[in-house]
């Protein structure tokens, strides 16, 4: 079981910040980094694997720091985003590379065995350059598991990946989790990370916005309407009664013929809505949360 930390990290090039005071702390089991492109990510992986020194703070792998520190680096497998440049390797070649580069005991059985973890065995013979872009992303990943790290940094592991491929992806990852390793992934797309980690984390333009389970940020957003949408048996007269409501900030009715409902005080709707509804002799048969995906809390946290 192993933790990262950053304490107060920073790091810029030249006049640009890239990342800005950032405080963290990254444990075992699978966390999303959330955010978008240009955000930070990349520079805050390069970080926290120990490419990349910090400006200003401290990066530190279960208390030691990892900045020129080869034992962590024993310790932490990194998959970066960019593309592999050595094409003419086969994919055994190339993990077997890493496993000698780590000066394991028996590197041969070390490849074999990690391989099989990420079901590369078959096609391990063949070139690199003949991979699909989801075979590459795998043997990279054999490639950061070799050495057995306690924590694996993974940058953007699904761009370009196929829906099979990003499946098969995401259960690896989650039962290197399950293991009790200390995964973290970086994406910019919503939906990967919302699929395969409850705890996020959440940079937007280097800053540290977020933190925690989404349930969780979302619930201490307490300044932004939670956003419902209604069927009914007559959403023109239920929409009439609630625009009344205090705890009801916007009603529209959509082209599908639901209603939107932003609802600013969430306790006093819940109470008043089936009230309301028998009031006006209303029939409720759908009502359900619209913006409880980790999209509607990141464009959030992007607008503040």
């Amino acid at each position: 079981m192993s933790t990262l930390v950053l304490d107060s990290t920073s790091r810029w090039f030249g006049n640009v910040v890239a990342v800005n005071d950032v405080s963290l702390s990254i444990g075992p089991g699978v966390t999303g980094l959330l955010g978008p492109n240009g955000a930070g990510k990349t520079t805050l992986m390069a970080m926290m694997a120990g490419f990349l020194a910090p400006s200003a703070g401290h990066v530190t792998l279960d208390g030691q720091p990892v900045w020129r520190n080869t034992e962590t680096y024993r310790r932490i497998g990194l998959v970066p985003e960019r593309e592999l440049s050595f094409g003419y390797l086969t994919g055994r070649q190339f993990v077997r590379a890493n496993a000698d580069l780590h000066r394991l005991p028996d590197a041969a059985a070390a490849t074999e065995r990690i391989l099989e973890v990420v079901d590369m065995v078959e096609p391990a013979g063949r070139r690199l350059d003949t991979y699909s872009k989801g075979m590459r992303q795998r043997v990279k990943i054999a490639a950061a598991l070799v050495h057995d790290p306690a924590v694996l940094l993974l940058d953007e592991p699904f761009n370009g990946v196929d829906p099979r491929q990003r499946m098969h992806l995401m259960d690896l990852l989650r039962r290197l989790g399950d293991e009790g390793r200390t995964v973290l992934f970086s994406s910019h797309i919503l939906e990967e990370v919302e699929r395969l980690a409850r705890h996020i984390e959440v940079v937007v333009s280097g800053r540290h916005a977020a933190s925690g389970d989404f349930g969780a940020i979302r619930r201490l957003m307490t300044d932004r309407p939670v956003q419902y949408a209604i069927q009914s048996s007559d959403n023109r007269s239920l929409a009439a009664a609630l625009m009344a409501q205090d705890s009801v900030r916007a009603v529209s009715l959509r082209a599908d013929g639901h209603l939107d409902v932003q609802v600013g005080d969430l306790g006093s709707f819940a109470v008043s809505l089936p009230a309301l509804a028998r009031q006006h002799d209303v029939t409720l048969f759908e009502l359900s949360p619209s913006d409880e995906s980790l999209e509607s809390v990141f464009a959030y946290l992007v607008a503040r």
